[in-house]
């Protein structure tokens, strides 16, 4: 029954059809129960576009320590090759689940997926549902030779409906060409000139593994140099928040401890009525900075979770 069940998911996600894609969200907002706020057509939580631009300017040190903290800890995976180095890619995750081929599933995928309206290889077909904001995320079991998901064409059609870029445990080709992409960029395992064959699309917006973070479809992608954070979508407004304070937090600290006011114990423990008094008028004098009341201090300071 257990893999009747999963045979199922992964089939049935490749369906926007009528009864199909009532189940395919009816299954998606029970995996996400969690999350509490609006969502797309297909049940994939949609975060907001305001929370999104928020998470560009966060640490993602802080923002993984405090996933860990709550007992979120396989959402991280390191260990990229990249574009570019310095543009980070962050946004809602699309997620697709590659298979190696099998003739007869393969069959049956790509002859359901012509009856549907789909053109091109498997490898497109999440590409056709991508909005503003989303962020391609696709488990192809680290294939690096015939496994390249995309090149610099794919790549230019992704960047045009998301404005952001590729998570691949799998490979792309053309790297020269989609460096040419303002703006875009690709987390993958490798890049290598080949086509992509013995590879087919087994699950669209499904719970996916990349490396060892586990990814659901509306998960916030943050990214930076040393890897990717996958941020379940019901606790991204809590992460960022905690994120950005813990940032100011830090400015602050620095600022004291520079012009001697408080020292490195009074600032490394629990703060007193002084201290957080200062703070609220430290940040007064920064309006550039996030600007907080002393209840919200006294919540932030109480949680703890950095």
């Amino acid at each position: 029954m257990r893999y009747k069940f999963i045979i199922s998911v992964c089939l049935c996600a490749l369906s926007l059809n009528g009864i199909s894609q009532q189940k395919n969200s009816e299954e998606l907002q029970y995996l996400t129960a969690a999350w509490k706020g609006e969502r797309f057509a297909d049940g994939r939580p949609r975060v907001s576009d305001q929370l999104i631009e928020r998470a560009k300017k966060i640490g993602i040190e802080e923002a993984w320590q405090i996933l860990v903290n709550e007992g979120y800890k396989n959402q991280f995976e390191g260990n990229w090759k990249m574009v570019h180095d310095n543009v980070p890619v962050v946004g809602r995750a699309v997620t697709a689940r590659f298979i190696p081929s099998r003739p007869d599933l393969e069959q049956q995928i790509k002859a359901r997926g012509k009856e549907e309206g789909r053109k091109g290889n498997t490898n497109a077909w999440p590409i056709e549902i991508l909005q503003r904001g989303d962020v391609y995320v696709a488990e192809a079991f680290g294939k690096i030779a015939q496994g390249t998901l995309i090149g610099d064409n794919l790549g230019t059609s992704i960047f045009n409906k998301t404005g952001t870029g590729v998570i691949f445990d799998g490979a792309a080709r053309d790297l020269s060409g989609l460096a040419k992409i303002p703006g875009f960029n690709a987390f993958v395992r490798d890049f290598h000139p080949s086509f992509l064959e013995e590879v087919v699309l087994g699950g669209l917006n499904v719970p996916v593994r990349i490396g060892s973070a586990v990814v659901m479809p509306g998960d916030l992608v943050i990214s930076e140099r040393e890897g990717v954070l996958f941020i379940p979508a019901h606790m991204a407004e809590m992460v960022v928040a905690m994120a950005e304070f813990i940032a100011l937090r830090d400015r602050f600290s620095k600022d004291m401890l520079k012009s001697g006011r408080f020292n490195a114990g009074q600032i490394d423990n629990e703060w007193t009525a002084e201290i957080k008094s200062v703070f609220l008028e430290w940040i007064r004098k920064h309006p550039e900075e996030q600007q907080i009341s002393a209840g919200e201090l006294e919540q932030l300071l109480k949680k703890r979770t950095w």
